[in-house]
């Protein structure tokens, strides 16, 4: 079968499509991004119309180049949590998206505190404005309109998914998969449905709420008005399990970690969810009736601590600097950079952290505190990794890290990455690992490609082997977990 898989990335600051041939190759490409609105401190809203313009756009851009009738089918892949209300007869937004990052939902998490730990027993995830529940609930309090449309059942709610699929397909198919599913707060990830207790408990009415499938399934058609033919939606999934899934996550013993702004690492428990204190549980795809699912640990700050060196301490110039000036000296000299500059995700959950530059003498050179940065970047994702092996017991034998992101390309941060992991890194050449696994998903479900097709099309650019032996590398890290103590707290 010739022919291309078109990939919907649709990112928190902008929106990306991405044509794929047969061997993995991308053809076609365009990106648009659109405006961030912030109302109020800590408040992140899009315009819903913004989204789905921008998203027309660029898949016109790409469908022109590659034409119509040459593609087979179209996967999208989203940022998850963010939500969306909007009137069914009129397909018109009723308020703009509250996004995932938006803080404004943490009174209503304080008020069904005494829940959480129900909540995290049926969802996998933390009661936490993050998710989508407390979104909705704020939308139906306090926007009037949701109010009213929901009262008079013409109101529909969904994830960025569920809204570009509802235009696309001209407001013919009102639906999402488990995977996006799973971040609103009231899917019971072990049955595979909205939870009846949870829609109780937040007051939110089932028949507003997506209808789920597979992450493989036959979602529906564009509508032909669009772009002058019916092209099949065979493939949605969320970001991160996209991420996870075109490094081959399905594979015994692998973690992915995203390098972006954050750090975002999952890794696939198969069919058994396991249960975590410091981690979400969530379902990482579902092909037909078989479903797994995975552990994820969200860190907040990564890459851009690099831009913090640059523009806030204003030590380097450029982010291509930090490798060659980490180089430049022997070790950190005993300097540690705890990143918590918005306070610490996984596994310490601590928002009132703070960053902490601790060693320092007089003898400290900027480039130790390059290289200490560098090496909290991966010493926070030795925290989470241990949290995985706590987590599974030591039942799942974590033999490699499959990374992407901006930051993976740092050659320094992936030598010590992968000393004070002690297991192998494997980078690919294809940077778009998000789309890829949109289009994998959709490609499988086709027909266009195998599991194995993956694989053999995700060329790998570089693979790091630990050096550090285990002293050292139990030394180091019991230096960090010592000086990341005294950043906990703080305010």
């Amino acid at each position: 079968m010739r022919g291309y898989i078109l990939a919907l990335d649709l990112g928190t600051t902008g929106n990306k499509a991405l044509a794929f041939d047969k061997e993995g190759n991308v053809v076609a490409s365009a990106y648009l991004e659109f405006t961030q609105i912030f109302p109020k401190e800590g408040w992140v809203e899009h315009s819903p119309a913004e989204i789905w313009e921008t998203t027309k756009k660029v898949m016109s851009t790409v469908i022109e180049k590659v034409r119509a009738e040459n593609i087979i089918s179209i996967g999208i892949t989203n940022q998850r949590e963010t939500t969306i209300i909007w009137d069914k007869e009129t397909g018109k937004p009723l308020y703009n998206a509250i996004v995932w990052q938006c803080r404004r939902t943490e009174g209503i998490c304080k008020q069904f505190s005494e829940h959480k730990t129900l909540i995290k027993e049926k969802t996998g995830l933390f009661l936490d404005p993050y998710f989508s529940a407390t979104k909705i609930k704020w939308l139906i309090d306090n926007i009037e309109n949701v109010k009213s449309a929901v009262k008079d059942k013409k109101a529909l709610f969904g994830t960025v998914d569920s809204w570009i699929l509802y235009n696309l397909t001209g407001g013919k198919v009102h639906a999402t998969d488990v995977t996006n599913a799973s971040r609103t707060m009231l899917f019971n990830i072990k049955s595979l449905k909205y939870d009846n207790e949870l829609l109780e408990l937040f007051n939110i009415e089932e028949d507003i709420l997506p209808k789920v499938y597979p992450s493989d399934h036959l979602f529906g058609y564009t509508d032909r008005s669009i772009f002058g033919k019916e092209i099949p939606i065979s493939g949605i999934i969320g970001d991160q399990q996209a991420s996870l899934f075109a490094h081959g996550g399905w594979r015994d013993g692998l973690v992915k970690n995203t390098y972006g702004t954050g750090l975002f690492m999952m890794t696939s428990t198969k069919a058994k969810v396991y249960k975590s204190e410091n981690l979400i549980s969530t379902v990482s795809w579902q092909f037909g009736d078989s479903v797994e699912y995975a552990l994820e640990g969200s860190i907040f700050v990564g890459g851009s601590l690099i831009q913090w060196l640059r523009d806030g301490l204003k030590i380097i110039e450029s982010a291509d600097e930090v490798e060659e000036l980490a180089r430049n000296v022997t070790s950190s000299d005993n300097v540690f950079f705890i990143p918590a500059l918005t306070g610490l995700g996984a596994p310490y959950w601590d928002p009132s952290a703070r960053g902490l530059i601790i060693g320092i003498t007089r003898g400290t050179k900027r480039e130790h505190i390059v290289r200490a940065a560098l090496e909290g970047i991966a010493l926070q994702t030795k925290d989470v990794f241990e949290e995985f092996k706590k987590a599974t017991q030591n039942t799942l034998d974590f033999k490699k890290l499959a990374v992407d992101g901006g930051a993976s390309r740092n050659k320094f941060l992936m030598e010590f990455q992968a000393d004070i992991l002690g297991i192998e890194i494997e980078k690919p050449q294809v940077t778009e690992s998000t789309s890829l696994g949109a289009a994998a998903v959709a490609g499988i479900s086709t027909g266009f490609w195998s599991k194995d097709d993956i694989l053999s099309i995700r060329k790998i650019e570089r693979k790091y082997e630990p050096k550090m032996n285990e002293h050292e590398r139990k030394e180091i890290y019991n230096r960090w977990l010592n000086a990341l103590k005294r950043s906990l707290q703080w305010s």
